[in-house]
């Protein structure tokens, strides 16, 4: 099936930019507050450009979302959430191997395997409910 780049949804789109960020801000912000995450201002980079970054990708991802749900046909909730967990669980596979070789440490695992997980079935529900 040919995307067909007229009929992406901008608003899902947007919406989904912004639910990525909202989401994203409230699991951080629990997950590693205090000292759950020792190692986070060691490795953490300074100024505003994670910020900006994080951005981009909010919007990036929710963009591909929107064509991958789009070009699978994948309308409806149901059939988005399938598409956006697929998706997150790819990532969590690649987060996983890394983990194996020692690339990152347990708890930076679990705290990315549920980021990732969670944020693409939510953003596939919302951009299947916005196809149908």
């Amino acid at each position: 099936m040919l995307i067909d780049w007229y009929e992406l949804n901008v608003i899902a789109i947007i919406i989904g930019g912004l639910l990525y960020m909202v989401y994203g801000g409230i699991y951080y912000s629990v997950r590693l507050s205090g000292d759950k995450h020792p190692d986070k201002k060691q490795n953490e980079a300074q100024g505003p450009m994670k910020y900006i970054f994080s951005v981009v990708v909010a919007f990036i991802s929710s963009f591909i979302m929107a064509v991958l749900v789009q070009a699978t046909g994948s309308d409806g909730i149901g059939a988005g959430m399938l598409v956006g967990f697929m998706v997150g669980a790819v990532i969590t596979l690649v987060y996983m191997k890394n983990r194996l070789f020692g690339l990152m440490t347990n708890q930076s695992f679990i705290i990315a395997f549920g980021d990732h997980l969670v944020i693409f079935t939510l953003l596939g529900a919302l951009h299947g409910f916005m196809l149908s």
